[in-house]
């Protein structure tokens, strides 16, 4: 049974044949189901209902993807940025987290699943066959939820094998599901990294509607570990609310009970950021929301971040807390600037292309 709901399936007349539809429709098989030929009309007709965002949410469109799928993470400029490659082949998520950016990011309010992997793969190959200077890291996690809809859209189930023996590649699946049976039995000879974003019990209640608990992405990461996939965890966003320091505190204890941390590739710290018309859509969407609650303010990218000594204060204790468990753990920083790193850990990178150097080094203990 599928955690959410889906209440019909639009498919696109030019997937219709493709053997990855016929999986998720038989996996579907109450499902009304409509062709389409005009996905544009179908789009603009959703985009003026009342909550198109919540009420796409329940429906899915399969359809082809005819652009470019891998693209360079959208970094920020004056920052440090990690040099991350994003995957496209979803777009959207059936969970329903009040800060997610996706609701002010996306003209198409559809669970949309592009079905020509052939192209995908290709594209993936072609890009991977270049002579790039430093070892490539690659997640599907941008846009939609790794596994979310793995059981209907086995696209990690392709992917992890596709990464076995890719010597200069490594596959990130970065989830707040727990749905990881299906990657157990594959073979990935650690090629893929498998990734939890982690908030505190009560913020995972409060303000990430459909997502698995905190002790179930413990338990799933843990059964991931037992089968020798290398681990990462995402603390972002780092939300500033009344005991907040107890909440991560409590989070890291619970989380490195089960948890070996020899086994954890890296561990990524961001603090809430928001593009400006995020807040009003989350605000109507979750009234008792408590995200946008705290010291925000626009920075020069225009979105919105905690006061720097705010969230330098944040990654702190975080870093200490961390080091507590094991100081070899690999930490990072998500989009901030040289002098927040400095402040934080009393280094920084000299840039871009040095903290990937790092990842490189860090990833060649782990894959050889």
């Amino acid at each position: 049974m599928l955690p959410f709901q889906i209440e019909k399936i639009y498919l696109d007349e030019k997937a219709e044949k493709d053997s990855v539809t016929r999986t998720i429709l038989k996996g579907l098989p109450d499902i009304p189901t409509e062709i389409i030929r005009d996905k544009r009309a179908l789009i603009k007709q959703f985009s003026s209902i009342p909550n198109p965002i919540g009420i796409g949410k329940k429906h899915l469109f399969i359809t082809h993807f005819l652009g470019r799928r891998l693209k360079p993470c959208p970094g920020t400029s004056n920052h440090i940025c990690c040099g991350y490659y994003v995957i496209n082949a979803i777009t959207n998520c059936p969970m329903d987290c009040s800060y997610c950016v996706l609701q002010g990011y996306l003209n198409n309010p559809f669970l949309t699943l592009h079905t020509n992997w052939d192209d995908l793969l290709q594209e993936i190959d072609t890009f991977l066959s270049i002579d790039h200077p430093s070892l490539l890291r690659l997640g599907t996690g941008e846009l939609s939820d790794s596994l979310a809809l793995e059981s209907i859209f086995p696209l990690s189930q392709m992917l992890i094998p596709f990464f076995v023996g890719k010597r200069h590649a490594i596959l990130e699946l970065k989830t707040k599901s727990a749905n990881v049976n299906p990657l157990l039995h594959l073979e990935h000879q650690g090629g893929t990294v498998v990734s939890w974003s982690l908030n505190p019990h009560e913020m995972v209640e409060e303000e990430e509607k459909g997502t698995a608990s905190l002790e179930e992405r413990i338990e799933a990461a843990r059964r991931c570990q037992d089968k020798g996939y290398p681990l990462g965890f995402h603390f972002d966003p780092l939300i500033d609310y009344e005991d907040w320091e107890r909440g991560y505190q409590k989070t890291i204890l619970q989380l490195f009970k089960q948890i070996d941390p020899k086994g954890v590739v890296w561990v990524s710290l961001g603090g809430f950021r928001y593009p400006p018309k995020l807040k009003a859509i989350a605000i109507e969407r979750f009234p008792k929301t408590r995200v946008f609650l705290g010291e925000l303010f626009p920075g020069r990218d225009v979105k919105f971040r905690y006061l720097k000594e705010i969230r330098i204060e944040m990654y702190r204790r975080m870093v200490g807390w961390l080091r507590e468990v094991d100081p070899e753990l690999f930490i990072y920083l998500c989009m901030e600037s040289k002098e927040v790193w400095e402040r934080v850990f009393g280094w920084a990178p000299e840039n871009s292309r040095h903290l990937n150097q790092m990842f490189e080094k860090r990833l060649r203990g782990f894959i050889g």
